[in-house]
């Protein structure tokens, strides 16, 4: 047989397409061409495909060999194509059977000694081929994590030798089952942070409703720690989510089995550029913004990022999601993420701190808070002062409610709002605020007074009604009370003139 077809996936962005890998041998001066628009990683395989072929055992065909990635306007990387094109090699010179090629998928990166390596984006590949119908054959070492897809079967193999004798039926390879007993996510616990009850307050409302949060207090008050431990207090992943954020991280090659069902968190420095928070690259890869899908993105020190790198986070901050386009190409990433920020309130730092060394002038508070833009600064729900701790209370022993507590409280209040808009408050309409965050009367005489005197936008105002929906449902209360809208509206400091 001259002629061999099998199936693999090409990643673009969270899509995983088909990519028909097809085989020809012809007679002709020896010569291996790959076409298909295969980039610099997949021409290599010739290289790698060949050695791992003699090494093996096996013959290489001495005739012309043309290997066809198909679409051929689909771009193709990394060294996943190996494998697929190495079976198709033995397939069409008749050294392993064809029949059963179309019952599978292939993917793996081949050693020249015919071992297979790990390669990126397993889970998002195995999720595509689960709907195909057909059973994925990839790596040992990203077995677990493509068998968390449900309904997957997906087959592990360590070698070229064990996909060939499984094919030939000398040798099954076994189904990778998931693991239906994951190790419980540790978190560092809130009884850790001395004080600060307000502070708390505010990141379970935060958690409750998928809020973010920002952070402003002097140098060493807490804002790290409570940060470091809001993941703990927010509700459990469901599997939806699991799998979302588990295959974001596969994409850019960071998942960890041990992390499943943990919810992401992350810190970048202050230094990262623009491409590193949203993502990019010839072959767009997933930032740090996707990376923290149903997780948290904690930005310490944020006056101190360039402004043009802030700027980036205000759309997927409304909508969610971010488009990566380039010239040849448009990527689209998933980013439902919760910002925590934290700055200090003015240059020095110290500013209302109770030692009162602050000697910054109103003119630098105000250009080092400006650095902050107010477009950005309206999209963030939750703006709070966290005070220097006073020493009395850093003396005494950590007697506050630890995180069990403070989940218990946030999973209560996140169910009701499943149930009643089968969303967090966080992402409601306009129609939906209208329909589910209408207050009483002298609630609406109190947002009517903080319209006025805060100068609030119509983005700052749904926001309000936002977090005053999710103190209600904290408070399982089913009506939006004055109290529910005065304790939001205290939550939009940053609003105030400095």
């Amino acid at each position: 047989m001259g002629l061999a077809v099998l199936y693999s996936r090409a990643l673009s962005g969270m899509e995983a397409a088909l990519v028909t890998v097809e085989v020809h041998l012809a007679n002709g001066l020896p010569q291996f061409t790959i076409v298909g628009l295969p980039e610099t990683e997949v021409k290599e395989s010739k290289d790698r495909v060949r050695a791992a072929l003699q090494n093996c055992q096996f013959e290489f065909p001495a005739r012309r060999i043309t290997v066809n990635l198909a679409p051929a306007d689909l771009p193709k990387e990394s060294g996943r194509f190996d494998l697929p094109i190495a079976l198709g090699i033995l397939a069409a010179s008749g050294q392993i059977p064809a029949n059963k090629l179309n019952e599978y998928e292939f993917a793996g990166e081949l050693a020249l000694t015919g071992e297979l390596r790990a390669i990126r984006g397993a889970l998002a590949m195995t999720y595509r081929a689960a709907d195909s119908g057909r059973a994925f054959i990839l790596p040992a070492v990203n077995a677990a994590e493509a068998a968390l897809v449900e309904d997957a079967v997906v087959y592990p193999a360590q070698s070229l030798l064990q996909v060939a004798a499984h094919l030939t039926g000398r040798d099954a390879l076994t189904r990778q089952l998931a693991d239906t007993q994951p190790v419980a996510p540790h978190y560092p616990d809130m009884r850790e942070v001395k004080g600060q009850t307000a502070s708390k307050r505010a990141l379970e409302i935060a958690a409750a409703g998928g809020h973010s949060v920002l952070m402003s207090g002097p140098p060493g008050t807490g804002k790290s720690m409570l940060a470091a431990r809001f993941p703990g207090i927010l509700p459990q992943m469901t599997q939806e989510e699991a799998l979302e954020s588990a295959a974001m991280q596969s994409l850019g090659g960071q998942f960890d089995i041990a992390c499943w069902k943990r919810r992401p968190y992350r810190a970048p420095h202050h230094t990262a550029s623009a491409v590193a928070l949203v993502g990019g690259g010839s072959n767009p890869r997933p930032g740090e913004i996707s990376v923290s899908m149903h997780g948290v993105l904690f930005l310490d020190e944020l006056p101190e990022f360039d402004r043009k790198v802030l700027e980036v986070l205000r759309e997927p901050l409304e909508s969610g999601r971010i488009t990566i386009s380039r010239a040849a190409r448009r990527a689209d990433f998933k980013a439902q993420f919760q910002l925590l920020a934290a700055m200090n309130p003015c240059p020095c730092g110290y500013l209302g701190h109770y030692n009162g060394k602050c000697r910054c002038t109103p003119d630098q508070v105000a250009r080092y808070r400006g650095k902050i833009s107010g477009p950005l600064l309206d999209r963030i729900d939750i703006q709070i002062e966290v005070p220097a701790v006073p020493q009395e209370d850093l003396l005494k022993q950590s007697d506050g409610e630890d995180s069990c507590a403070i989940q218990a409280r946030v999973e209560a209040a996140r169910q009701r709002q499943l149930a009643r808009q089968n969303k967090p408050n966080a992402l409601l309409s306009v129609t939906e605020i209208d329909q589910y965050c209408a207050p009483d009367a002298q609630g609406e005489a109190l947002l009517r007074q903080a319209i006025t005197r805060l100068n609030l936008s119509a983005r700052a105002y749904h926001r309000i009604l936002k977090v005053a929906r999710t103190v209600a449902d904290l408070a399982g209360s089913e009506n939006l009370l004055t109290a529910h809208i005065a304790e939001a509206v205290q939550y939009r400091r940053m609003d105030k003139t400095p």
